[in-house]
């Protein structure tokens, strides 16, 4: 394998066993944890003038606390999204200063880009034929998409509320499209008997695969070099499975540890108050959820009511003094207009959760006066601009 000189090797996040990722390619095979890449820090040697010095074209540039080299990545210069001023929405919620990070300038519109280079970078070189996933939508586009790059074949199951844009999509990208009637868990059901029926069938699955939060970590690496270096002091992120959340909670200890920041942002979980099985969690001070009986929300990329890394989202916001927030979907796609119609910026139904979610926080008096918030948007508005129109004409408007 093309690996970085740093990177030592997998990490159970459960039995802290490590292992060598030549060999070990998805869950713990001890104990069947997730398995997270790590490095050896003291022989990273970066500074902030190494990174400013190189083009801001792709989230490769930060290849030292990466797995893989730049040069063997199965890229499309994914990565290196805009951090926009709002000032609008910074007046509206009596905080310093308020920015969107807009991952919908991804390759194929959504940040599931930045988990999907290197998982299929690891595909590649571990030579698979055959990828396979289950998704709410956005994921299995961007797999078949970066499958197709590495001339890989992909299976993606997704369930039929999935939007029209995903499946067609999928269809483009040449990958092999099953759609399943019901929600994410009955496409994850039917991924799981293909995978028993096909041997050879590689997983690229959230938190199957280790290298799916390891890639959108860097979206918390751009944020503090696009902020000078300052790190913002909340961040807030829709949540359903948290693979980013994690991602971007580790991202900040490894620049705080190698001494290029000095502290961490607080994290924010924003969900949906029809599927909120983590913010429930958090506010009832469990270590892990309780599965979410009956799923009713319009945003489907959030609609996750049994996230299996729960435990680690909700350490995540612990140690980082952060929270979590749900609220109606209603005021979901108010937000979503509201972004649009104040700030110009396009947000998707299941990424305006974090806008909401940050209207609400700042209501009850989690931000300061002076703070820096940064919002993500997961994904381009026009994945399901329908959503938000119908909202519109519900209105009246």
């Amino acid at each position: 394998m093309e690996t970085t000189p740093a990177f030592e090797g997998l990490t159970c996040v459960d039995c802290e066993e490590t292992f060598d990722p030549e060999t070990a390619t998805h869950r713990c095979p001890d104990c069947g944890g997730i398995l997270d890449p790590t490095y050896d820090y003291a022989a990273i040697d970066v500074t902030r003038e190494d990174f400013e010095s190189r083009r801001f074209d792709s989230m490769w540039r930060y290849e030292e606390l990466l797995p893989f080299t730049r040069e063997s990545a199965v890229s499309m210069d994914e990565g290196a999204t805009a951090l926009v001023d709002c000032p609008k929405l910074a007046d509206e919620m009596g905080v310093g200063r308020v920015l969107i990070k807009d991952e919908g300038r991804n390759p194929t519109g959504t940040f599931k880009d930045r988990g999907q280079t290197v998982a299929m970078t690891a595909a590649a070189q571990h030579g698979a034929s055959d990828v396979a996933l289950a998704s709410a939508g956005n994921a299995g586009q961007s797999a078949a998409a970066y499958a197709g790059r590495a001339g890989i074949d992909s299976h993606v199951f997704l369930p039929s509320r999935a939007g029209f844009t995903n499946k067609a999509m999928v269809n483009v990208h040449g990958g092999d499209m099953t759609i399943v009637e019901g929600r994410i868990g009955d496409a994850g059901a039917a991924y799981a008997d293909a995978m028993d029926d096909n041997d050879d069938w590689y997983s690229v699955k959230t938190f199957v695969t280790p290298y799916r939060h390891e890639g959108k970590k860097t979206m918390l690496y751009e944020v503090v070099e696009q902020l000078d270096w300052e790190v913002p002091d909340h961040v807030v992120y829709p949540t359903g499975g948290g693979v980013g959340l994690v991602g971007m909670h580790k991202a900040a200890e490894e620049f705080r540890d190698l001494g290029l920041t000095d502290n961490l942002p607080a994290m924010y979980a924003a969900q949906a108050e029809g599927c909120a099985p983590v913010v429930r969690a958090f506010q009832e001070g469990r270590d892990v959820h309780e599965p979410w009986d009956t799923p009713d929300t319009i945003c489907g990329g959030i609609e996750i009511p049994d996230p299996g890394a729960s435990p680690w989202i909700l350490d995540a916001l612990r140690e980082s003094d952060g929270g979590a927030v749900a609220t109606s979907d209603s005021a979901i796609l108010d937000a979503a207009v509201l972004v649009a119609q104040h700030e110009g910026l396009e947000m998707g139904a299941t990424c305006a959760a974090a806008a909401s979610g940050a209207s609400a926080l700042a209501d009850d008096g989690a931000f300061g006066p002076d703070d820096t918030v940064v919002i993500m948007n997961t994904g381009t508005g026009n994945k399901d601009a329908d959503v938000v129109r119908s909202h519109l004409m519900s209105k009246g408007i």
